[in-house]
Parts: C-alpha cells; structure tokens; sequence
C-alpha cells in the first residue's frame, strides 16, 4: 500500500490524488458526450458536484453500516480536545480517506445529476445517459485510490501470479501478516471492467436511435453484474444467504436498471438534439 506520496517534506494522500485523476478523467469524457450530443452544459462543474456528492454518500453509507466503529472513531478524532482544532481537523481527515461503500455513492451521484440535469434544463434522465461512460471509468479510477490508501479494500488469499500483498494496517482488525501472504487484486479487477463498460457504453451512445434511459438501465445493470462478481473474491462479510452487503445492493442496482430499460423502450423517448459523430 502506498497511503502517502512524499515530495521532500510534503505529503500527499494518494487516495485524494487518485480522486482527483477520476474527476479529471470523468470531465473530459462527458465533456466529450456534450459536445457530441449538442449540450453546452460545463462538464467540470457536473463532475465536482456529482464528485463531492458521490464521496460523501459513500462515506456515509459506509458508515452507517458500522455505527460502533464510527462512534470509536469519532472519539478518537476529538481526543486532542476542541482547543486544538487543528489537530481535529488532521485526524477527521485522515479518518476520512479510508472506508467507503460503493452503493452509497452511486445513490448520491445519480441524485446530483438528475439534480443537475434538470437544472440545465437537459432532463434528468438525458443527463444520466450522457455521464454513463464517465461514471463508469470514472470510477474504475477511483477504485485504485482505495487500493493504494489501504482501507481494505482487497480479495481473499490467493496464488495467482498477479497476487497482492497488503500492509498489516489494511486487515480488519489489524494485524501482523502472515509473509508472502498475497490476495486477489479487487480494486485491479474493477479497474479492468470499468474501463470496458465505459468503452461500451460510449460506442452504444453513438447511435442516435437509442430511446431516453436506455443507456442508464445499461450502466446499472452491468456495473452490477461486474460488482457482484468481484465480491465473489472480496473478503466482505457474507450476511444474507451467503452474500455480502455489496452483493444484495448490486442485485438491486440489476433489477433497477432492468427496469429502467424496459420503461425506456416503452415510451420510446428519444433526445431532441440529434448527436454529432464522435
């Protein structure tokens, strides 16, 4: 794990960096789905908004799941005392670059854009089928932030040759591990398969015939699919008929999406602004 990039006497969080190249990389997609679609709507501003919405919901759904971890956490993060702000400050933000549940971002990050999709008079649904490729790589991106900060985010043991070995500090609780101990490379595999769905999802944006949603309901039930299927090897908890939380969530996020395509190729809505090669 590699939590910190130091530069002489600076350090840099590589889990904010790695959000950083997300957004950056999520803006210049959607960017390029405007442009394509006829939208004059400011990419950079619907990605900080869905960026910061998308982190905070999925640190807050993380959270809520472990409500005795987060009420030990808390504690220590005041511990210096409010005359220390500062020093509060530190802890709270240190405790925030680690734990997070990718089910509560989704959440927030659908909300913002349908929020900012009707506020740029798109329509929130249009709004949703257009960030569809940037969300996806977009987050396959992020998802090596978590890697490299070491919250955890790992497989079970394995002897692959693409192994990893994790820091003692990553393993819940912590502990010493064993040596030569390797595990699956999750946050590599959803690396691997975002990138994928995005370029799919983009080629499939490129005909003009595709009826409102259709892409959205794609997007849900494939990142769905993809996540289930790494929670096969994640170390997660089972706790419903042998699933984990993530799993039942990626089961919802399918049904949902399944849904979202049958409405859309009901109505057969189709955007009003005829689409540019691209």
């Amino acid at each position: 794990m590699f939590p910190y990039l130091h530069l002489g006497s600076l350090s840099l969080g590589t889990f904010g960096i790695l959000m950083w190249l997300a957004a950056v990389t999520s803006a210049y997609v959607l960017h390029r789905a405007f442009v394509r679609a006829g939208v004059s709507a400011d990419a950079i501003v619907v990605v900080s908004t869905v960026m910061i919405a998308g982190v905070v919901g999925a640190k807050l759904w993380h959270e809520l799941q472990h409500p005795m971890q987060l009420r030990l956490a808390m504690q220590e993060v005041v511990l210096p005392g409010w005359s220390k702000p500062l020093e509060v400050a530190t802890r709270f933000f240190h405790w925030f670059q680690a734990g997070f549940a990718w089910f509560g971002g989704l959440l927030f990050g659908i909300g913002a854009l349908m929020w900012q999709g009707r506020t740029h008079k798109i329509g929130a649904v249009r709004m949703l089928d257009l960030a569809a490729p940037a969300a996806a790589i977009g987050y396959g991106v992020g998802r090596i932030g978590c890697l490299t900060s070491g919250d955890g985010d790992y497989g079970l043991a394995t002897t692959l040759p693409w192994g990893i070995h994790i820091h003692d500090d990553a393993l819940d609780p912590p502990q010493p591990n064993p040596p030569g101990l390797l595990v699956q490379p999750t946050p590599i595999y959803e690396l691997l398969f975002s990138l994928a769905l995005g370029w799919y999802l983009w080629v499939r944006g490129r005909k003009g015939d595709l009826p409102i949603g259709q892409l959205t309901g794609e997007y849900l039930v494939l990142s769905g699919v993809g996540r289930f299927l790494v929670e096969l090897v994640r170390r997660n908890e089972r706790l419903y008929l042998g699933m984990s939380n993530a799993q039942v969530a990626s089961l919802g996020t399918v049904l949902v999406g399944a849904l979202i395509i049958a409405i859309s190729r009901s109505r057969r809505e189709h955007p009003a602004v005829v689409e540019q090669t691209a």
